[in-house]
């Protein structure tokens, strides 16, 4: 039953990290050309590939951090009255300092607030951002991909090698060292989107790190098939009498 949830949970990882790779271009794609839009003349009464720069009052900032499945939001009103919601994927810079009356502006392309600027210069982008899509969706193909892999593997080796004790804990130690593989991946896309990183600096991170993991996963299954790691190797030994 432990080796069918270990497969389960690799082709539902497979199936995000091939759907994210499949993203990768599109993104890039979007986030060139939002880079490259022009300045809108006028205020554009319609969706527009154009950009323009609105002023907002903020009338409410919920940050919604005690809540899983609800982003950071935030309700911006223009001069008009006329109010926009925009959601975040996270509160900082821009989102964790707005209060009420605040004055902010808004980044407007395509129709929707793609970013929002407070008055001392920051900038963050909202949902609707382009910005930095490549770098999130190349960052889940690589830990989707890479742990769905080891868990397939380390899931199905059991199943044609029942009763192998040796194969067993193999295979174990395939499965986390999988999880290591795809935690390592998550970890290298928070440096890389904490440090503003171009998108080559993931897989140029990731891939040595990927490399010693790969060695180290290879060392212990080829420990654990020749008895290295059988839990009575070494059976503490009952103390004999000695003679008077």
């Amino acid at each position: 039953m432990r080796s069918v949830m270990w497969v389960l949970l690799a082709v539902v990882a497979l199936g995000v990290g091939v759907a994210s790779a499949f993203q990768i271009r599109g993104a890039l794609e979007r986030e060139r050309e939002y880079r490259g839009a022009p300045a809108c003349a006028t205020v554009p009464v319609e969706a527009s590939g154009c950009v323009w720069q609105q002023e907002f009052t903020v009338r409410r900032a919920a940050m919604n951090r005690g809540e899983r499945s609800e982003s950071p939001e935030a309700e911006l009103v223009l001069p008009s009255g006329k109010p926009w919601e925009v959601t975040f994927l996270r509160t900082e810079p821009v989102m964790s300092g707005m209060q009420k009356d605040d004055r902010v502006v808004g980044v407007i392309w395509h129709g929707r607030v793609v970013e929002v600027r407070d008055a001392e210069g920051r900038r963050q982008q909202t949902s609707d951002g382009p910005v930095g899509w490549p770098e999130d969706r190349l960052g889940g193909a690589l830990a989707c991909t890479s742990f769905g892999l080891a868990a397939l593997v380390g899931g199905l080796w059991p199943l044609f090698a029942r009763g192998e004790r040796r194969h067993a804990t193999a295979a174990k130690t395939v499965r986390w060292h999988g999880v290591a593989l795809g935690g390592t991946a998550v970890l290298t896309l928070w440096a890389q989107a904490a440090n503003d990183w171009p998108l080559w600096s993931l897989p140029a991170i990731w891939g040595p790190l990927a490399l010693l993991i790969l060695m180290s996963m290879t060392a212990f299954a080829l420990g654990a098939l020749r008895g290295e790691l059988d839990d009575d190797a070494s059976a503490p030994q009952e103390p004999r009498p000695q003679p008077s």
